[in-house]
C-alpha cells in the first residue's frame, strides 16, 4: 500500500534514499522497478513518481517497470514513471480512478444513548463527520475534490503513455489483465525482469537489489496494534483484486 507515516508502506520518505542509491551506485545502465501495489495515497504516488522521473532525467538512465500481481490505482501511477512497462500474463493493471470510503455511525450512537458534541470555528471543519447524518453538500464537495485528483491522474497517464486505446474508456476505474493491458496501451509487453534485462543488456548483466528494510520486530513476527491494523488494511486493498 502507498501511504505516508509508516515504514511498512510505500512513501516518498521511505523510498527516497532507496531510489537515490539505485540511480547512483555503480553507474547503472538501467533501473528496474518491481511493482506490486493496489494503490493508496495520490499525493505519495505523485511524489514517488516525480522523484523517479527526476532521477532518471538527471542521470540519463532508462527505467523499466515490472508489474507483479497488481499495479492498480496509485500502484499504476508509479508504473507510469517508467519508460517501459512490462506485465505478467496474470498481472492486474489499471484502476485509474479515485475512491474514498467511510462509515455512517450516527444511528448506532443514537441507539446506544451517545450524544455527539462537536464545536468548530469554520463551517466546513466538520464536513463528512461519520457521527453525523450525511449531508448532500458534503458529498458534492468530496466529489469535486475527487474529480480534481482524477484529472491529475489522467494527465499523468496521458503524458507518460503513447498509444493508449482511443476506443476504450481507460479512466473509469476498470482493470485489465496481462495482455489486455498491453492491448489498450497501459503496458508495453509481457515480460519478466531477469530474462528481459538480459535480453536488453546481455547475459552477463549484473543485478543490485534495493528495497525497504524490515524492522527487527517484524522479522520475528512481532507487530504493534497499529501495525496489525495496517496489515488488515493492506490485505483488504489486495483483496479488492482477488489477491
Amino acid at each position: 500500500m502507498i501511504a505516508s507515516g509508516s515504514r511498512a508502506r510505500l512513501s516518498d520518505e521511505v523510498l527516497a534514499p532507496i531510489l537515490e542509491r539505485a540511480f547512483s551506485k555503480g553507474r547503472p545502465a538501467a533501473v528496474a522497478l518491481q511493482i506490486n501495489s493496489p494503490g493508496g495515497s495520490p499525493a505519495q504516488s505523485s511524489l514517488i513518481a516525480a522523484r523517479i522521473r527526476r532521477l532518471a532525467e538527471e542521470k540519463k538512465i532508462p527505467v523499466h517497470a515490472f508489474i507483479e500481481d497488481v499495479a492498480a490505482s496509485g500502484g499504476y501511477w508509479l508504473a507510469t514513471a517508467a519508460d517501459r512497462i512490462w506485465v505478467d500474463p496474470a498481472s492486474i493493471v489499471g484502476s485509474i480512478g479515485v475512491i474514498s470510503s467511510s462509515f455512517g455511525l450516527h444511528d448506532f450512537i443514537a441507539r446506544h444513548g451517545i450524544e455527539r458534541r462537536i464545536y468548530t470555528a469554520g463551517k466546513s471543519k466538520s464536513w463528512l463527520d461519520p457521527f453525523q447524518p450525511e449531508k448532500p453538500e458534503d458529498v458534492e464537495r468530496l466529489k469535486r475534490l475527487q474529480e480534481q485528483v482524477h484529472a491529475l491522474f489522467i494527465n499523468q497517464v496521458k503524458s507518460r503513455r503513447d498509444g493508449l486505446a482511443e476506443d476504450r474508456d481507460l479512466f473509469n476505474g476498470d482493470v485489465w489483465v496481462g495482455e489486455q493491458a498491453v492491448e489498450v496501451g497501459l503496458a508495453d509487453a509481457v515480460g519478466h525482469l531477469v530474462p528481459k534485462m538480459k535480453a536488453e543488456f546481455g547475459d552477463k548483466v549484473r543485478f543490485r537489489s534495493y528495497g525497504p528494510k524490515r524492522s527487527l520486530f517484524s522479522r520475528f513476527g512481532v507487530q504493534a496494534a497499529a501495525g496489525m491494523i495496517e496489515t488488515v488494511e493492506d490485505r483488504a486493498g489486495f483483496a479488492r483484486y482477488g489477491l
